[in-house]
């Protein structure tokens, strides 16, 4: 009965094709992708540092977790609302994978790029700030994928016709979104001033200590 409910949900949600409408959709789109990576990328950063993890472990660790929350967020409304796992699993992976993915790579090759940012500990705001830096880019950069995948009836597409929809509301996402963002680009500028002036002091002082 609650198959068959689902179904009949998804006549009344047609997907738009082209303007604001489609951006819309585009955007929570992103953003809920967007929230899962964060959980599952914060998790395995903050897993992988404390641990002691090379950078290619803690990276492996947060993609990892990026994939299970991602998919954790779409599958639940879904199994809720009573579809069988073997329904919902494809439509997880079908709406999630490629985004998702995109992110993981945009996020993490930031954060190997930024100095000091994988060698830093968690108790270091460069390590927060890097982070919350490299996740608002990535969700930024899978936008446009998104939209050009809904046009087409394809990744997000697929969950929004059941109807069905759960997680953080975009508005509250957004924002967090936004705070993350000018958090992060201050911490790397304030990095990179301090770096100028000081010559690296405070990152060498990180990674080696006083006797580095």
């Amino acid at each position: 009965m609650e198959h068959a409910h689902a179904h009949d949900h998804a006549h009344h949600h047609e997907l738009p094709a082209s303007g604001r409408a489609l951006t819309s959709v585009a955007l929570s789109a992103t953003l809920h992708c967007l929230t899962g990576c964060a959980i599952g990328e914060v998790l395995g950063m903050v897993i992988g540092t404390a641990l002691g993890f090379s950078d290619l472990g803690t990276i492996a660790l947060a993609v990892a977790l990026a994939f299970l929350f991602g998919y954790a967020l779409t599958s639940l409304p879904l199994l809720r609302a009573g579809l069988a796992f073997g329904v919902v699993a494809p439509i997880a992976f079908a709406s999630d994978t490629a985004s998702i993915a995109l992110m993981e790579l945009v996020d993490n090759g930031i954060m190997l790029l930024i100095p000091g940012a994988m060698e830093s500990g968690v108790d270091d705001v460069l390590f927060w700030g890097a982070l919350a830096f490299a996740l608002v880019i990535a969700g930024t950069v899978a936008f446009p994928l998104n939209r050009w995948l809904i046009a087409r009836g394809k990744g997000h597409a697929v969950v929004h016709e059941t109807g069905i929809h759960g997680g953080l509301s975009p508005r509250t996402v957004g924002i967090a979104a936004a705070v993350a963002f000018v958090f992060g680009s201050t911490v790397l500028i304030a990095e990179l001033a301090g770096g100028g002036e000081e010559g690296g002091g405070h990152s060498a002082e990180v990674r080696g200590g006083p006797g580095a």
